[in-house]
């Protein structure tokens, strides 16, 4: 179903009103598993809604793959966790063709799938694995197919990746290239937890009885409607252009670009960044019960879009600016818009 054909649909409230019912529920699920991430849950799931993947950069212990479970329990997807290492071969991730006697005694060749055919995978320290293997995930990413054994073979609808990468052990990794950091419509930062939160988690981890993130979605049906509602919600035409003037405003050439663009960027976001600043926006749209983007969701998923788009230069390496600080003066322009 595709958003236009929701949008026709006359029953588009009732869709919304369960929508916004059965979200509501599967958050809250999730957040009873994973304490003290609010926006880190938030994001995530924005981007889910919006049909893209997610890297997820944190150092370890901080829930990502509890974050990971919860979701695809709680929206009913099948799930499954690929732990990266220098050694694991495309074929280990794809699946690969086995030579077999069948029952007649002739030998034939049967194709036994990998764990990347699931709706929902995580793909745990990706930049621990060789671009060779990368490469092979990130075309899955892409393409929502694998070509493998002399066959084209579909993925499974909806298809999510999940990465994660440790931003401080950089030893023996193999980091992301920034044209293949682009397949992924967000980028989320998973913060380190403050005194409160970290007591909530060792309450909840350490007692007899560990919380449990219980069904609410449908499986891949219900999500799929989902994505489609998202993908119904409207952009008006003053508010797109702004998005694209805010795009090109990432590039240090444009005449409006701030001046920490202008000093510290190296190259801006591409075509894609307006793609996921637009998609994230009508999802933070839908989960607040609204079928227009506003500036204040453009405002809400710009750092998650566009972080990972945003190149930086030496000077801004030497000066400790990270991509974040940048697209703090984005962020400002973005509000006067609001205002005017």
């Amino acid at each position: 179903m595709t958003g236009e054909e929701v949008l026709k649909d006359g029953t588009l409230e009732e869709r919304l009103e369960r929508f916004q019912e059965r979200f509501t529920l599967a958050r809250a699920a999730i957040e009873r598993v994973v304490v003290g991430q609010a926006r880190v849950v938030s994001e995530v799931l924005w981007a889910l809604l919006a049909g893209g993947h997610v890297l997820l950069e944190g150092v370890p212990g901080l829930g990502k793959t509890a974050l990971v479970r919860a979701l695809g329990r709680v929206l009913g997807l099948h799930f499954s966790r690929i732990q990266f290492t220098p050694d694991l071969m495309p074929g280990d991730l794809l699946g690969t063709s086995i030579l077999e006697e069948r029952p007649d005694g002739r030998r034939g060749w049967r194709w036994e799938p990998g764990p990347i055919w699931a709706n929902l995978v995580l793909a745990d320290e990706v930049n621990r694995a060789t671009p060779k293997t990368q490469s092979a995930l990130l075309e899955a990413m892409a393409e929502r197919q694998v070509t493998a054994g002399g066959a084209t073979r579909p993925l499974p609808r909806p298809f999510f990746v999940l990465a994660t990468q440790n931003p401080i052990e950089m030893e023996g990794t193999y980091p992301l290239p920034e044209a293949q950091l682009d397949r992924f419509l967000f980028k989320v930062l998973v913060p380190y937890p403050d005194e409160a939160t970290l007591a909530d988690i060792a309450r909840l981890t350490t007692g007899l009885f560990e919380p449990v993130a219980e069904p609410v979605a449908g499986g891949d049906e219900e999500v799929l409607e989902w994505l489609a509602l998202t993908r119904g919600v409207v952009v008006a035409d003053e508010v797109l252009q702004r998005a694209a003037r805010l795009v090109a405003m990432t590039h240090p050439q444009h005449p409006e670009a701030p001046e920490a663009v202008r000093r510290f960027v190296r190259y801006g976001a591409s075509p894609r960044g307006l793609q996921a600043l637009l998609l994230g926006a009508k999802a933070r749209a839908l989960t607040a019960g609204r079928l227009n983007v506003s500036y204040q969701d453009l405002e809400a998923v710009l750092r998650p879009a566009l972080r990972h788009r945003v190149l930086l230069n030496f000077e801004a390496e030497a000066a400790g600016v990270d991509a974040d600080r940048v697209l703090d003066e984005l962020a400002a322009t973005l509000e006067a818009w609001s205002r005017a």
